[in-house]
């Protein structure tokens, strides 16, 4: 959520700021909540004084001895009005926070403007795309023909948008897990957390606004249940309505946990395979530092997600976001995207956002010994590290044979009692 002061101090730069995003701020509706709740809050401590002078006079009347009726009965009048306009300033409050909260974050001044994908800017790339001497299949063809990706045994359990992994496949997608986890452990510096599969809608509003996205959620029936679309949305909340010190920051927590997503509005996209899933394994990495010292965490979270991908061998680059193809909460962003051979194209596969205090604003999540010792907002990241089936999606195609196996990456052999090679039984 944006900085309430700011917009009161400086509207004509939250305008600037977002309409980088190509948003058009509705200034007319903020300006006339915020004049209804100035009135009301000016008769309200207009009203608290006059109480307050005539409860003294009522006290000094009482100590002469003299009758105090006339003044107690004004004095009761105006504690009626005073708890109307008490609870009508409560209730303004709330439209402004609903307001608020379906307002994206600001963009950082250095990302690149822009409407969509098309203008996002390359910031690195890493490896070179195998040249292959036979004829290339996608992660589908491969899979299957190895017998251990099975989409229609998935279509008959759950309908489209499904796979079942059998075997060595099933191994190696249970290894990169293992894998990611222990690098972001062991050499990161990531604490691992198991977290619950569902979160609550106030839980979902906090990362993210629910009112704006809840059709990408899968919601439990007769429930204020969601099914969480990336542990983000558990993790980034174990500070929520948190007031920490500022000596234990930062804090980074690493979690692997299945996802579920609708894919509202993606029909007709990666209908093919297990690039556009409503259940697939991500490992999340989530970092909650100073304000200070987002800029460099971010830029430190990434090469932790990049660290992955160079340890499997597997070709990507680093993309900056454009303001137009920002996330709701990002004030910047940088995509991994990874080479995919059967498609010939780069396909995203992580995505590690700094959410400076946005998140934190909507989750009231604060740290103790900021400007003169005041309480603020933390500042929030996290990023995918990575996202498990898109990355097996890019070992079947990267790693294929010509006679149909694959070959595991020297870093997953250990993880795999030592087999090298996935061929089908």
């Amino acid at each position: 959520m944006l900085d309430i002061q700011q917009l009161r101090k400086d509207l004509p730069a939250v305008v600037a700021g977002l309409a980088r995003r190509g948003l058009a701020f509705d200034e007319a509706g903020f300006r006339a909540l915020e004049d209804e709740r100035k009135g009301l809050q000016t008769r309200t401590e207009e009203l608290q004084a006059k109480r307050n002078a005539l409860s003294k006079q009522v006290g000094i009347l009482k100590g002469k001895g003299e009758d105090a009726g006339a003044v107690l009965t004004v004095v009761g009048g105006l504690g009626e009005e005073l708890k109307a306009n008490e609870t009508a300033l409560a209730a303004l409050q709330e439209r402004l926070n609903a307001f608020l909260r379906t307002i994206p974050n600001i963009p950082r001044p250095e990302v690149a403007q822009g409407r969509s994908s098309d203008d996002n800017v390359e910031v690195r790339r890493w490896g070179t795309p195998r040249v292959f001497d036979f004829p290339v299949k996608d992660h589908v063809d491969v899979g299957e023909g190895l017998g251990m990706l099975d989409f229609d045994t998935a279509a008959k359990l759950s309908g489209a948008r499904f796979s079942v992994l059998r075997g060595a496949l099933a191994r190696l997608h249970r290894a990169l897990a293992q894998f990611m986890l222990d690098i972001h452990t062991q050499e990161h510096g990531y604490t691992e957390v198991y977290v619950p599969y569902m979160v609550t809608g106030e839980c979902a509003d906090g990362v993210s606004s629910l009112a704006k996205f809840r059709e990408d959620l899968f919601k439990l029936e007769g429930r204020d249940l969601y099914l969480i679309p990336t542990a983000e949305y558990p993790v980034t909340n174990f500070v929520r309505d948190t007031l920490l010190e500022a000596k234990d920051l930062p804090l980074r927590f690493v979690c692997h946990s299945p996802c579920f997503r609708s894919e509202a509005g993606s029909y007709g996209k990666d209908t093919r395979g297990m690039i556009r899933q409503h259940q697939f394994d991500k490992v999340e990495i989530v970092q909650v530092v100073h304000p200070e010292k987002s800029a460099e965490a971010h830029e430190e979270l990434t090469r932790h997600a990049e660290t992955i991908l160079g340890r499997l061998e597997l070709p990507y680059r680093t993309m900056m976001l454009c303001t137009g193809d920002l996330g709701f909460a990002s004030a910047k962003t940088y995509d991994l995207e990874v080479w995919l051979p059967g498609q010939q194209a780069y396909r995203e596969i992580s995505s590690c956002s700094n959410y400076e205090a946005f998140q934190a604003r909507r989750m009231q999540a604060r740290f103790k010994g900021g400007d003169k010792g005041r309480a603020e907002p933390v500042h929030t990241l996290n990023g995918s590290g990575l996202a498990v089936g898109r990355t097996l999606v890019a070992l079947l195609e990267n790693c294929q044979q010509a006679d149909g196996s694959v070959v595991v990456p020297a870093a997953l052999v250990p993880y795999l009692g030592g087999t090298e090679r996935i061929a089908r039984a």
